[in-house]
């Protein structure tokens, strides 16, 4: 079995932000810079789903994801902050780990499934520990190709 996303090491990020726009800008940035796709589009698509609800999933983590044409897949990117930020979050909490999601345009149980992984993924005591106890890029990517792997095997 297959991994139900890709992530790229390049879109693993340590990264500083102040507000929710400046993390979801990051997170246009990253898509763009790393999948080769239209930054604004991204953004754009990134935005609607925002406006239905914050995509805050609570413990610090948000899931900010959308739908676009021009993918063959879902591909993800994994932005940890520097300090946490008010994210809008169901629980209130700030968020320190963010993990984008982005799927073809008619994906829709691709696209579920992968978020359900990534939740999964981030409800994972020991996991979520990780992610947070993660000093640097690499280790980061360690803990995330460990797991995407282990998930599709």
């Amino acid at each position: 079995m297959t991994a139900l996303f890709t992530i790229d090491p390049r879109a693993v990020r340590i990264v500083k932000a102040e507000t929710k726009r400046e993390i979801l800008d990051a997170l246009a940035d990253c898509f763009a810079d790393v999948y080769a796709l239209d930054r604004t589009e991204v953004s754009e698509r990134i935005d609607e789903r925002e406006k239905l609800g914050s995509t805050g999933f609570g413990r610090g983590v948000a899931i900010p994801h959308a739908r676009i044409e021009g993918l063959s897949r879902p591909v993800a990117v994994f932005l940890k902050l520097e300090h946490p930020v008010d994210f809008d979050a169901a629980d209130g909490m700030p968020v320190d780990c963010i993990f984008g999601l982005l799927s073809p345009e008619q994906a829709g149980a691709m696209h579920l499934q992968a978020l359900a992984a990534i939740s999964r993924m981030t409800r994972d005591e020991r996991m979520h520990e990780a992610l947070v106890a993660a000093t640097d890029v690499e280790a980061l990517n360690g803990l995330l190709v460990n797991v995407i792997d282990r998930n599709a095997a």
